[in-house]
């Protein structure tokens, strides 16, 4: 696990430096809308949408967008209407994917990622041909900067976390997918600051790869990422330390 938590970390301080305002936001409104729709637009009984309203308040979301998202997904407002959906395959060096997407046209978005597959080396399969091998888990980013480790770690334990790590300059805290909401609140009522909360998927077992086939991977990943359609991609990936530095300063 520990190679998919240095890549995560990655994608987040990368996510921060180089994501497109807009994208990210228009990526968070899906999000509310979604979780609107699904579960009703109070956050304080929508543990999703209570997430996705933090978040976006995080990317400095102004509250009259968060709000007109949110009443599009409760039907109070006209507007698009996404549904979440899967994919799964492999890529250059049998490294597995699994792509979420929220999308408001599944054919175009089947169409262009069964495409990006294809040209970078890889194929997509079918439902379930990969799920089996991850672990959905909530997973929550804080700074470490003036914290006591053990403090974090014992009032996390206590809300219901299941592990934390010190990875660099972040707390990286280890959920259940049920437990992310509370484990989250309880941080927040301790006084943390949190710098992400999120549903990520966690591969059971990882892929080796030499240094030519992780950056094939790494410009598969920036591809997927780089999709309007698509909110999160995950691999069984395995970098070494030499790969992983050449990931921290790609362009």
């Amino acid at each position: 696990m520990a190679g998919h938590s240095k890549w995560a970390n990655i994608k987040h301080r990368k996510a921060r430096q180089d994501a497109a305002r807009s994208k990210a936001f228009t990526r968070i409104i899906r999000e509310l809308t979604v979780a609107a729709r699904e579960g009703g637009g109070d956050a304080e009984t929508n543990p999703r949408l209570s997430l996705a309203v933090e978040n976006a308040k995080s990317a400095n979301m102004p509250k009259d967008n968060i709000e007109r998202a949110i009443k599009k997904g409760t039907g109070e407002l006209e507007g698009e209407s996404y549904e979440e959906v899967t994919f799964e395959g492999y890529g250059p060096g049998g490294v597995a994917y699994f792509v979420e997407c929220t999308t408001d046209n599944n054919n175009r978005t089947v169409s262009e990622i069964r495409h990006t597959f294809s040209k970078h080396g890889g194929n997509m399969g079918t439902n379930g041909s990969v799920a089996y091998l991850f672990d959905q888990k909530g997973i929550i980013l804080i700074k470490t900067e003036g914290l006591d480790e053990e403090e974090v770690m014992l009032t996390a334990i206590d809300a219901g976390a299941e592990d934390v790590k010190h990875e660099d300059d972040t707390f990286e805290i280890t959920t259940t997918r049920e437990q992310l909401y509370a484990v989250r609140k309880g941080l927040e009522e301790a006084g943390y600051s949190i710098d992400s909360a999120e549903l990520q998927r966690i591969p059971a077992t990882e892929v080796s790869v030499d240094a030519d086939t992780a950056l094939s991977n790494l410009k598969l990943m920036d591809k997927f990422e780089a999709h309007d359609d698509v909110t999160n991609v995950f691999t069984n990936m395995q970098m070494s330390d030499e790969v992983m530095a050449l990931a921290e300063n790609m362009d």
